[in-house]
């Protein structure tokens, strides 16, 4: 039985220890022990040049998409007798709009974290730990926008939480992490909750400015759970930082109705990156 989200959420003593970081390390080995070697240096494609300080400072806006575009999803609108036997079959009831639209978001969140453009905006290494921790950031992202909606919004934060719980469990599973998958997942569950404290604690008013780039340090970049952000990755750290504020704030700005059907997008790295310039 999962635990509903919005009840389980208490400040967790542990969130990003190492134990939790050698756990998420330990799933990453077993992802990539049997791949191919890598390629050379001279076969790897070298990424388009990126300036992650010009990137993330313009104005919040909306993130729902204009309604010509070609990216929405509308509820089919049968007519006649199919649409009386699906009513009958509650195929248009609250709770099946409400499922139907959290798998479209969800869809929206891992076109963003399983594509190559975030990992070379941010540069990252793509492996089980990175993806994770990108998945539970832009879970967070949702997680909080809906929860501004009261009662409906955290019904439907469940229905997209147990879609996600369900997706992590086949990563671990494709990982070949077959053997004792049930500790697996509440290792993984209690990282998710120690995250989301730790990103909503970070963003508060009183926060100081400096809390949320340190949660995303230590949540994304940190391989060995040290506070002290390493120099090197400064700039990628700040901007990911930027990245998801803007996004926070965009989604507050996202009308609820574009997000529960998933007529949204995030922002789109990829346009970002191919042409090089411009803050975001």
């Amino acid at each position: 039985m999962l635990r509903r989200w919005s009840k389980a959420i208490s400040p967790i003593s542990n969130f990003g220890s190492r134990s939790h970081l050698n756990f998420l390390q330990n799933v990453t080995r077993q992802t990539y022990a049997g791949v191919a070697p890598a390629p050379t240096i001279d076969d790897k494609p070298q990424p388009p040049e990126v300036n992650p300080d010009k990137m993330f400072w313009s104005k919040p806006c909306s993130l729902a998409l204009p309604p010509d575009s070609p990216l929405r999803v509308e509820e089919p609108n049968y007519q006649g007798i199919k649409r009386f036997m699906l009513k009958l079959m509650m195929f248009y009831s609250k709770q099946s709009m409400s499922i139907r639209g959290a798998n479209v978001v969800y869809r929206r969140i891992i076109s963003q974290v399983d594509k190559p453009p975030i990992y070379e905006v941010f540069n990252l290494e793509k492996t089980f730990k990175t993806t994770f921790s990108l998945l539970v950031l832009h879970m967070w992202l949702c997680l909080r926008r809906l929860k501004q909606e009261g009662k409906e919004g955290v019904e439907f934060g469940q229905y997209l939480y147990e879609i996600y719980n369900h997706d992590v469990e086949l990563r671990v599973s494709k990982a070949g992490v077959n053997l004792l998958l049930t500790k697996w997942m509440k290792e993984l569950e209690k990282i998710f909750y120690g995250n989301i404290v730790a990103y909503d604690t970070a963003i508060l008013p009183e926060a100081k400015p400096s809390d949320f780039s340190n949660a995303i340090w230590r949540n994304i970049f940190s391989e060995d759970g040290s506070s002290t952000e390493d120099n090197a990755a400064s700039q990628s750290v700040q901007a990911l930082a930027r990245y998801a504020r803007r996004e926070a704030s965009c989604m507050t700005l996202t009308d609820i109705k574009a997000l529960t059907s998933g007529n949204f997008m995030f922002t789109l790295l990829k346009h970002e990156n191919r042409r090089g310039k411009g803050p975001q």
